[in-house]
This record gives C-alpha cells, sequence and structure tokens, in this order.
C-alpha cells in the first residue's frame, strides 16, 4: 500500500522535477520541465457520470494519474495489475493510466513513476540518470 508521500518521495528524487499545486482539482502533481508525469486525481462529476453509466465507480482513497508510453502500455498495467491500475472514458486514447494507491505495491508504483519520469526527460538525462541507476 502506497501513500501520496511515497509519490512525493519518488518524484522528486529525480532530478529536475518540481511540485505544483494543481489549479484544476486542486491536487498535486509533479512536473519536469517538458511537461506532467504524474499527479494526485481526485474524481469530478463528469467522470462519476459516465462510471455510473458503466455500472462502475469511483475507488475510495487516494488516486493518481500516471503518463505510460501510450495506449498499449496503458492496457497492459490494467490487464496485469486490474485491482492496482485503471481508466475511464476521459482517459480514452491519452497515454496515461489511473492508480489506486491503496492498491499498490511501493515497488510497482517506483517503477511505473520511473518510467513516467523518463518519458518527460531529455534523452541524455534519461541516459545519464539510467547509467547511475541500473536496473536491480
Amino acid at each position: 500500500m502506497a501513500t501520496l508521500d511515497d509519490v512525493r518521495a519518488i518524484a522528486l528524487g529525480f532530478p529536475g522535477v518540481v511540485e505544483r499545486l494543481d489549479g484544476h482539482g486542486g491536487g498535486v502533481s509533479w512536473r519536469t520541465p517538458s511537461g506532467g508525469f504524474v499527479w494526485e486525481r481526485g474524481s469530478r462529476a463528469h467522470d462519476l457520470q459516465q462510471l455510473a453509466a458503466l455500472g462502475r465507480e469511483w475507488p475510495d482513497g487516494v488516486v493518481v494519474g500516471i503518463r505510460t508510453d501510450g495506449e498499449q502500455a496503458k492496457l497492459a498495467l490494467i490487464e496485469t495489475y486490474p485491482d492496482a491500475f485503471f481508466t475511464i472514458p476521459h482517459f480514452d486514447g491519452y497515454p496515461a493510466v489511473l492508480v489506486r494507491l491503496d492498491a499498490i505495491d511501493l515497488d510497482l508504483l517506483r517503477e511505473v513513476v520511473t518510467d513516467a519520469w523518463l518519458l518527460k526527460v531529455t534523452k541524455g538525462v534519461a541516459k545519464e540518470w539510467l547509467a547511475a541507476h541500473p536496473p536491480g
């Protein structure tokens, strides 16, 4: 089980990351100069309406959005870890997945946040970071 503080610690552990308060939903986001890669995502009225029409509900607990390397990567996460990852109609075609923090293992959270950060930094920064942090 992970927390928003875990997300914060992971995200801010990368070079060039800043934390911002999101003006849309009031949550926090973590960004590189190229854009956001992880953000707190609460439910919105249209999300609840769309989910209700599908016979689903917004999960309890804290949810974050995390960038993915395309729609296939998003769907693979949802299929492999259905308790932790989900999506909503609003995210159709958008390269991001929603994550239930109370249902994800800290190591898996670290992995997907790392992958998201690597998508939003220059190739040089990514190469340098990966060289200093080889996969365990």
